[in-house]
């Protein structure tokens, strides 16, 4: 759990809002939407998307610091968005998102 909790606060840049008991940690992304990471065996589903500003200097970082080997960032002509997926350590999935300019 020490680690996922540290990749995490590395992934969102921050430590998180609450830990209500161990094995379980917190982030309020927006008011009232909630990320938890808890202990245990990582349910299928996902992935939960991020919004960012800059999709290509999130990748990055997510390599350089969290040792993300899988990223690529796809875009479509009639989509409005840049988007990629990665996983964390434990296989959940997860990905970023841009709005085109």
């Amino acid at each position: 759990m020490n680690k996922g909790q540290k990749w995490y606060e590395t992934l969102l840049k921050r430590e998180p809002d609450f830990m209500p008991h161990d094995g379980f940690a917190e982030w309020e992304l927006v008011p009232g939407s909630w990320l938890q990471v808890a202990e245990g065996k990582p349910t299928e589903g996902g992935p939960i998307r991020l919004g960012v500003l800059d999709i290509e200097t999130e990748r990055k970082r997510v390599i350089e610091e969290l040792q993300v080997s899988e990223f690529e960032i796809y875009t479509r002509e009639e989509v409005p968005v840049k988007w990629g997926t990665f996983a964390d350590p434990w296989d959940n999935r997860l990905g970023f998102f841009e709005y085109k300019k």
